[in-house]
């Protein structure tokens, strides 16, 4: 933490909001749910990263103990038309990322899939161990109409929380018992349109990992990486941006994940991260690579690939 005050201007960056919105003839749709929740779906396919709805205050992680809130998970759900999930796809275990996956997966039909870690915290929050995929890095799995693989990845610096998860997470337990555990580059392929997506929900990464993926659109988390310095940013672009040939880059992972959905959108505080450095360096690699560069529009069933491909 730093101790400069205040928090970005969002409306600063309003030009960058313009992923396009999802015709209803659109193969494939992407919504973007805060954080680095993103729900993908065709219309009978529907996967969800992450799934963290709760968002508890500031003060209840460092001082409390957290629980799903299962009336904001609902009305996450209701607000973005979600009754049926086939995966929830964890991008590591830290709380604001795996507290919630398994109540979305009991309250939705899906399965979870992820590492031992996100296995741990399903077991110990209710998910039957019928409807929980232990996946190993690199191997395919096929969900429907999608073709999901799990890369190896890692948390960007610093790790508040290091570690996997050895035993289960009840529902009532610390912030720190939700260790990073696995943290993974989750690449998408809908198979039926050829469309793939890499979401990578930590701004952090392992060299060479995802050498011969390949991604069209690309939902790039940036937490805390306004904090490292521009040679750690142009590696993370050129690790997942560059590896998977993306041409349209949407940035999740910025938002004040301390305040409700319900609430205004807001930035991270400047205290835990500075949206304002990130965007500068992106838009200059992004120009640099003659890629577009975007924010999303919370809830709004998007068509990012609309213009790359046919």
């Amino acid at each position: 933490m730093r101790l400069r005050p205040g928090r970005p201007d969002l409306t600063r960056y309003a030009d960058l909001v313009d992923v396009p919105a999802a015709a209803p003839q659109a193969p494939l749709s992407v919504s973007w749910l805060g954080v680095s929740t993103v729900l993908v779906t065709d219309g009978e396919t529907s996967l969800l990263t992450d799934g963290f709805f709760s968002r508890p205050g500031l003060v209840k992680v460092g001082l409390g103990r957290l629980r799903p809130d299962v009336a904001r998970i609902d009305e996450a759900l209701a607000r973005a038309g979600i009754d049926r999930l086939d995966a929830v796809l964890p991008v590591h275990t830290h709380y604001d990322h795996a507290m919630d996956s398994a109540t979305v997966a009991l309250r939705t039909g899906a399965v979870l899939v992820g590492g031992t870690s996100a296995a741990h915290i399903a077991r110990g929050h209710g998910l039957p161990s019928s409807r929980i995929v232990t996946a190993e890095a690199g191997t395919p799995h096929v969900l429907g109409s999608f073709e999901v693989t799990l890369v190896a990845g890692e948390h960007c610096p610093p790790d508040r929380y290091p570690g996997t998860i050895t035993a289960p997470v009840l529902r009532d337990a610390k912030a720190s018992a939700y260790k990073c555990g696995e943290a993974w580059s989750t690449l998408v392929h809908h198979l039926p349109s050829g469309r793939r997506l890499l979401v990578q929900g930590s701004a952090g990464c392992v060299p060479g990992a995802l050498a011969g993926h390949a991604a069209e659109v690309a939902y790039l988390g940036i937490g805390q990486l306004g904090l490292m310095d521009a040679d750690y940013t142009e590696r993370y672009w050129d690790e997942t941006v560059g590896r998977v040939g993306a041409r349209s880059v949407v940035l999740v992972h910025w938002d004040d994940f301390f305040s409700p959905l319900t609430a205004p959108l807001r930035g991270l505080p400047y205290a835990g991260d500075d949206l304002d450095v990130s965007i500068a360096r992106l838009q200059r690699l992004a120009a640099r690579d003659a890629v577009s560069l975007h924010l999303p529009t919370l809830w709004e069933r998007a068509d990012p690939w609309k213009g790359l491909v046919d």
